[in-house]
């Protein structure tokens, strides 16, 4: 019997949930799925769910842990978020508009075109455009 594969559900922590959906929707448009008490909002669209959680800046991610406070400003993490569009200048201008810093403008790449951003919240995340070949043209030729 084969085994089920592992669904991914997406997590990200935000201190302002109707500045999140407003960004999530308008800037890279998804759409809302289930609201949960105001603490919880399912965004769908993407390949897997976003689960936009309200968690107030200065609390501990993981209570009795001495790990860093929670914070909104601009921030590194070795996990990020990639969006397939299918116009980059387009998707770089509505995520803008709706909030996002761009950081690392749109550059050509062997698989095609990408652009690096930050959420209002910090979190960094790319939108890339993938040509004809995508990541195969960054793959080595056999022989």
């Amino acid at each position: 019997m084969a085994e089920k594969a592992t669904e991914i559900l997406v997590c990200i922590d935000v201190d302002d949930m109707p500045k999140a959906e407003a960004f999530y929707v308008n800037g890279l448009g998804l759409r809302v799925g289930r609201h949960f008490d105001g603490q919880w909002l399912e965004i769908l669209g993407a390949s897997s769910p976003l689960n936009l959680l309200h968690k107030k800046a200065g609390t501990n991610p993981v209570p009795g842990n001495a790990v860093e406070q929670r914070k909104y400003s601009p921030h590194w993490s070795p996990v990020h978020l990639d969006f397939l569009i299918d116009d980059l200048d387009a998707a770089v201008l509505r995520a803008t508009h709706a909030g996002a810093t761009l950081e690392k403008p749109p550059s050509d790449q062997p698989y095609g075109r990408i652009a690096g951003l930050r959420d209002p919240f910090g979190h960094g995340f790319c939108l890339i455009q993938m040509n004809a070949q995508g990541y195969d043209a960054v793959l080595p030729k056999p022989g």
